[in-house]
């Protein structure tokens, strides 16, 4: 069965495809038909078409609104047509590689309609939620039953700049440019096509602490109304700060930022003394959305320095909740990132005072265990704290990213850059996989999101173990999921290594 079809309407369009593809030997398994102009003809060719094991329609398309532009590539969440609607799940994973190509990419939903549209029928489609028309792509749809399909356009026209105009023709020449480099990226797409098997981890995604911190500024829009202002991101995650930005929350570096008595959220990692004085000197009215677990770590600080200790923090520069500790601890907390950093330890029982260590919340367990036990040796009274200072949460995800990395060729962490414990997700997991089967340990990578997931990765990929961060909603992970099942069969299959029924509850300037 050939591996990919692309149709396209005209032959200026095949052509500008093929040429993308040259040299033809590097790219055997696609094949590309000129199908003619309009959903009629669309549908005679779909008819004759041999089969294949992904199809694809590609060509120009015409914008919905000015928001795209000519150039621009519309890669199709939906067709629609006639009332019909033909999901096209993959178009994330599409997009993205689109983009990692140079391409200005998009994903929305493309409309079919049996001619040119222009004037208050293209008005009307916008108004549906549309980005752009076609004439050809809903037969194909159809025709392609079961298989991945895709559908590309790049736009050659806009409302401001119609089909039958002048200005057109310089919009002609950039889209003619930018599909002769969709034609290797579809290839791509075509190559990742396959039955998979997808592990979840679980527990995976929200702790107790991050949808505490998220309901807090929630309530706090809901009671004081907007502007709420949050001091850095309230949890590690773009994809939640930005829902957050939406309902009128404003994040801000510094409290300097923030008007006098504004209202003010503290974020889940917590701060410094210092940031609540500041606080207090200009009035703001704090909402403190601190996870407990942090504020236990802050409170085993004060401890240990009240009674003369060095307080170790096991930690990594830098960060929120480190930077919080230490400023609990003015002059006697010192930041420890690995075993070497103890050794570098110049104060301790010698100097008459006693040793302490604590750490970070969101860190390896493993990691953080070797980094203790050499505190320990270095210093064989030093103390713990009561209680183990990673968080459940923390602990709990990377058991479960150890039971899927184990079975798995290639593991996704859903998770911002930023974020912690999702960095320490990934490196659980590429310590965890059996790196005897598949001549080694399985590939890993950290992604924000379907869009962040390279085609590449998946090529020959049929076993892949997902799991996200402590700060990554759901709905990500179920994004990604998605994605997949538009290249083939997928199975699905869930590992649970526990059950999480922690609650924490709300502070009292937001409770009901």
């Amino acid at each position: 069965m050939t591996g990919l079809i692309v149709c396209t309407a005209l032959g200026m369009e095949a052509r500008a495809v093929a040429r993308g593809l040259r040299p033809a030997r590097d790219h055997p398994r696609v094949r590309i038909f000129r199908i003619g102009m309009g959903p009629d003809r669309a549908a005679r060719a779909a008819a004759l078409l041999p089969p294949a094991a992904a199809l694809a329609v590609t060509g120009f398309g015409g914008a919905l609104h000015d928001g795209l532009r000519p150039g621009d590539v519309l890669v199709a969440t939906e067709v629609r047509s006639g009332g019909r609607v033909w999901p096209c799940p993959s178009a994330p994973l599409l997009a993205g590689e689109l983009v990692r190509a140079g391409l200005p990419a998009r994903t929305g939903p493309l409309v079919t309609a049996p001619g040119i549209v222009s004037g208050r029928a293209r008005l009307a489609l916008a108004r549906e939620g549309a980005c752009a028309v076609d004439m050809e792509s809903a037969p194909l749809a159809e025709a392609a039953g079961g298989r991945p399909f895709a559908a590309v356009r790049v736009i050659v026209d806009t409302p401001g700049a119609p089909l039958l105009n002048p200005a057109t023709v310089g919009g002609a020449v950039a889209a003619r440019r930018a599909l002769a480099r969709v034609g290797p990226v579809l290839a791509r797409w075509a190559a990742a096509v396959g039955p998979r098997r997808v592990l979840l981890a679980s527990p995976r995604s929200f702790c107790a602490g991050v949808e505490r911190a998220i309901e807090i500024v929630e309530r706090a829009l809901d009671r004081f109304g907007a502007p709420v202002y949050v001091r850095k991101q309230i949890v590690h995650n773009i994809h939640v700060v930005r829902g957050l930005e939406r309902l009128g929350a404003v994040f801000v570096d510094d409290l300097a930022e923030v008007p006098e008595g504004a209202v003010t959220v503290f974020s889940a990692h917590g701060v410094a003394p210092a940031v609540r004085e500041e606080a207090a000197r200009r009035g703001l009215r704090v909402v403190d959305a601190t996870c407990p677990l942090v504020a236990k770590v802050h409170a085993e600080a004060r401890r240990f320095a009240a009674r003369g200790d060095l307080v170790v923090l096991i930690g990594h520069a830098g960060h929120e909740e480190v930077e919080g500790v230490l400023g609990e601890v003015p002059g006697a907390g010192v930041l420890v990132e690995d075993e070497a950093g103890v050794e570098g330890l110049a104060e301790g029982p010698r100097t008459g005072r006693g040793v302490a260590y604590l750490t970070q919340t969101t860190l390896a367990a493993d990691e953080a265990g070797r980094v203790a036990a050499a505190v320990r040796r270095r210093f064989p009274d030093a103390e713990g704290p009561r209680g183990e200072d990673i968080c459940y949460a923390t602990t709990n995800r990377q058991r479960a990213v150890r039971a899927v990395a184990a079975e798995a060729d290639l593991v996704l962490v859903v998770g911002s850059a930023n974020s912690s414990n999702a960095l320490r997700l990934t490196e659980v997991a590429a310590r965890s996989g059996d790196a005897s089967r598949r001549g080694g340990a399985p590939l890993v990578r950290l992604v924000d999101g379907p869009g962040d997931v390279a085609l590449d990765w998946l090529r020959g990929v049929r076993t892949v173990g997902l799991t996200a961060g402590a700060s990554t909603p759901g709905s990500l992970v179920d994004a990604v999921v998605a994605a997949l099942g538009g290249l083939g069969p997928l199975e699905v299959e869930e590992r649970r290594v526990t059950e999480e029924n922690v609650e924490f509850t709300l502070p009292k300037e937001v409770r009901p």
